[in-house]
Parts: structure tokens; sequence; C-alpha cells
């Protein structure tokens, strides 16, 4: 201990002897401390530098390619005359089925009517790959053997078990994108009637159709159970302004009385079924007006449904027309001032306001009525104006 504490090599000739002679491995000793000091000081900000893997926590995706994909809204149309119909290939239905398949966490479903396998295979392979599932049906039709084949591959099905009827067709992928329209999931539906089906990229349009799923699936409210609760009826989605009703929630007839108010030049219809006295009486009162009306009725709703309003139309001069596809013309579509469009599930009627569960769209976009104005003129070409 008393080396440490010598102030001076002269009072201590042994060590100062030992120092010289020891020089060169003290150098050495010296620049190799320093040497390693130097690397202790540096080796945080080494490890700073080092990317350190971490496993990501599972998280619900907030988006999804089709959100992703540039267009909003697409529209689709079946097509009888097209190559592939006869042997039903080609049709709206393979795009919805796409997206099915491609679904990240979820997949609702309301079905009227179910027997396209494209559709039903679709949703078991979903099913399968770890996708929620969840449909809701019209008990009328539950016994059709692909839903039958649903729920033996595990998917829960809730009907409505009334006497009125669940009519939406609608579906809901990943809470982002909606499918809807006229088009029921079937063969007929996407192959042989004249139908649309839109496909819209909207979180707040899959929100209002989520609320209308789990008030069936859930809370098992069909019909005149209403809860008026659609938490986004007017929204804007890239500068489309879009309405959304549910019926009877959300008195549909009174918003579709409202846009076809508005109508300042032309009203075109295509109507699957149309016995409503307020919404006929609206056309009239636009054709007093000077507003230009046209529009198709399925042929085979005139001849076997009473309360029709074709007869009356027909006798106030309205340029009305009964349909020539050999099947059904299924359409349930406004088009006014070609600028808005007025679809849905929901035809125009009594049952349809107050007993059905329907969707209806009211889509202000020139660019979407241009579409419908197409399938329009397709359809009214086709038809005749008496019977």
């Amino acid at each position: 201990m008393e080396l440490w504490h010598c102030c001076s090599v002269s009072c201590c000739p042994d060590i100062a002897i030992w120092f010289i002679r020891n020089s060169g491995y003290l150098v050495k000793f010296h620049r190799m401390f320093r040497f390693f000091l130097l690397l202790v000081l540096l080796l945080p900000l080494f490890s700073a530098c080092t990317p350190v893997p971490v496993t990501p926590l599972p998280l619900v995706p907030t988006t999804t390619a089709a959100l992703e994909s540039a267009a909003p809204i697409d529209v689709f149309f079946s097509d009888p005359d097209a190559p592939g119909a006869q042997k039903y290939r080609g049709g709206p239905d393979e795009n919805l089925a796409q997206a099915i398949r491609s679904a990240e966490f979820s997949v609702d479903a309301a079905f009227y009517d179910l027997n396209l396998w494209s559709i039903r295979d679709a949703l078991i392979a979903a099913r399968k790959s770890g996708i929620q599932v969840r449909i809701v049906a019209e008990t009328d039709h539950l016994d059709e053997a692909e839903f039958q084949d649903l729920l033996n591959a595990g998917i829960k099905i809730i009907d409505d078990r009334r006497d009125s009827l669940m009519h939406n067709k609608f579906v809901v992928i990943d809470g982002t994108d909606v499918w809807t329209g006229s088009m029921n999931f079937t063969t007929a539906g996407a192959y042989r009637n004249d139908n649309n089906l839109l496909h819209i990229r909207s979180r707040q349009l899959a929100e209002n159709y989520t609320t209308e799923f789990n008030e069936m699936f859930i809370q098992k409210m069909f019909g005149d159970d209403i809860i008026a609760g659609t938490p986004n009826p007017v929204f804007t989605l890239d500068g489309t302004q879009i309405e959304n009703y549910f019926s009877p929630d959300d008195g549909a007839a009174d918003a579709i009385i409202a846009a076809l108010q508005t109508a300042e030049e032309s009203i075109s219809f295509l109507a699957f079924s149309f016995t409503s006295d307020p919404i006929a009486d609206i056309l009239l009162q636009q054709a007093a007006e000077g507003v230009e009306i046209a529009g198709v009725f399925e042929r085979r709703q005139y001849e076997s449904n009473t309360g029709g309003e074709f007869d009356r139309l027909a006798a106030a001069g309205l340029d009305v027309r009964l349909d020539g596809n050999r099947y059904s013309m299924h359409h349930k579509v406004f088009i006014i001032d070609g600028q808005t469009v007025i679809t849905g599930s929901y035809n125009f009627s009594r049952s349809a306001e107050q007993r059905n569960d329907e969707n209806v769209l009211i889509i202000h976009n020139p660019a979407i009525a241009a579409l419908y104005l197409v399938e329009f003129n397709r359809i009214f070409a086709l038809a005749s104006p008496s019977r």
C-alpha cells in the first residue's frame, strides 16, 4: 500500500529501477488500456445503431386492397344476352366471389335467396381460412341446398322467421366494402334477369349496413321491429353525396319522393314491382310541370299483380312500357336529370315500405347516372308500349 503513497521516484530507488526496466511493457499496457477504454465508451453508440428485431402485435386491418383502389364506386349489370350467360359464367357474381375470397377478417351477408355456387364456394373458402362469416337469410329459401352447404361448413345463418320478407341482397366485407343492388345471388339473378350490383368502398356506408345487419343477426329484429338508427344516412364519398335508407326503419318512400321532386328535366325508371300510389302521384305531378317521364315495368308483374301503376301512368300520357326480357326485368331504379340514381332492393310498393327488410341508395353522381342510363336505354329499346 505504501507504494501508491510515495510522492517521488527519488524516495524509492527500487521502485524507480523497476519502472525503468519495465517501461516498454508499461507503454504497451497503457496503449491497450486506452484502446479498451475507447471501445467501452463507443459500445453504446454501436448498439444504438443496430436494429433490434421486434415481433409486431396482430392488428385489425385499417385498410384493404379494395379500399385502396382508385374508384370508390363500381357498377355491374347482368347481361342475359352475354355469350357466357347460358353457362353461368362471366356475370357480376364473379367479381363479388373474388372479393369474398380476398377478405381479410370478416364477411357479413344478407341473402334473400342464394343458389350461385361461386358465392357459396367463396364463403366456404373464407370460413376455412379463418375469416368470420355471418349470414342473414329469408326463411322461405333456407331449405335450398346452397344454404344447407353453408350450414354444414359451420357458417352461422339467422333467418327472419316471419311472413314479411327479408328482401335485402347485400354483403359487407372487412367493414369497408359494401356490395348491394337489385341482384339476388342466384343463377337467374346474375344471368337471366336484368339486375344491377354496386360495389362501394366506404367505411361510413359499411357502418350503416353493418348496423342493419347486426339488428337482424344479433338482435333478431326483422320487418316492423323498427330501430331507426342508421349512423350515416347522408354522407359524401370523394365528392359524391350518397343517401342510404333502410325500410321499414327510415321512411325510404319519403326520401325517394323528395329526390323525385327535385327533377327539372327528366325521370327515367325501371320497376320490377310498382304499386306505390304516392310515388306514382309525384311522377304525374312532375309530368304536369314539364318533366319528361319514361319508364319500363316488368311484364309478368304487371300481368299478375293488382294495384299496379302502369295503366294509370299510361292513361296520363307518360311513356311507359312493358319489358322484353323473356325472364324478368328485376331492377328498382330511378334516374333523375341524368345526375342522380336511386337503386337497391326496394320495390316501389307498400310491402317494401312497411313490412319487408329493404335497403335504398340515392347516389348523386352524373357519371354513375350515365351508366344507369345506358342500361335504361337498352331495356327501354327492347320494351313494348302496350300488352
